[in-house]
């Protein structure tokens, strides 16, 4: 009975590796799992098949070979798991998208690394620090961004925010002025469209804002201004009353 479990866990088939397995698909399935709520590019199946699918491949590096092993014939387990980190840069490289100066899909792009990482690790049989690793995910995704919103903003920080205003009362001119009033440079503005006839015509730009201060407040302020409908950008949704 010990020697058919020592064969089988020599040649990968073991109940070790169904474990390793079994972790990779659990770990990577939490990650997905958080991916999937928030409603990313990259979801539960996505980041479930990269970190299910890594732990296969290193218990391939690991073991698929030995039977060609002995003579002339050398075995380096580490050079099928190496192609696993070029390999995902094109699933991530696939997230990334700019749109009006902006990069969005980063973060994405590094779970999903991460995530393959994991699965590495737990095919590997390094069962603890890929638990700590997703542990560490989740510390980041939940507890980062409250603390990167109470850091200093830069003043060279670039965002960008749609605002809708009624069109002939002199509310962009009051808009630009508040702008400056409050530190911020306008680094661009573009009309996006228009919308009604008449004295309720609609104008929708997009204005990239520039300066230290809080652009929530900014937003706040510009949806107080008469004539303004909505303000939007990230992480902000202001409409005026």
């Amino acid at each position: 009975m010990q020697g058919t479990f020592a064969v089988g866990a020599f040649s990968g088939q073991g109940w070790a590796q169904l474990g390793d397995l079994g972790l990779a698909l659990l770990l990577s399935a939490a990650i997905g799992l958080e991916r999937e709520i928030r409603q990313k590019s990259a979801g539960l199946r996505t980041h479930t098949l990269v970190g299910f699918a890594s732990a296969l491949i290193v218990l391939v590096s690991k073991y698929g070979f030995a039977d060609v092993l002995g003579g002339d014939v050398a075995l380096d387990p580490s050079r099928v798991a190496a192609q696993i980190v070029s390999g995902i840069g094109f699933i991530g490289g696939g997230l990334i998208f700019v749109r009006r100066d902006a990069v969005r899909g980063l973060t994405t792009a590094a779970v999903v690394w991460l995530t393959c990482a994991v699965g590495m690790a737990a095919g590997a049989g390094l069962w603890l620090p890929a638990i700590a690793v997703t542990v560490g995910h989740f510390l980041v995704v939940f507890a980062f961004p409250p603390l990167t919103g109470r850091l200093p903003r830069s003043k060279y920080a670039q965002t960008p925010l749609r605002l809708t205003y009624l069109d002939g009362r002199g509310v962009l001119r009051r808009v630009l002025q508040t702008c400056t009033d409050k530190g911020f440079v306008i680094a661009e503005l573009t009309v996006d469209r228009e919308r009604g006839g008449g004295e309720q015509r609609g104008v929708s730009i997009w204005m990239v804002v520039q300066g230290p201060g809080q652009i929530s407040d900014l937003a706040s302020t510009l949806a107080d201004i008469d004539g303004v409908l909505t303000v939007s950008g990230t992480d902000l949704d202001a409409s005026a009353s």
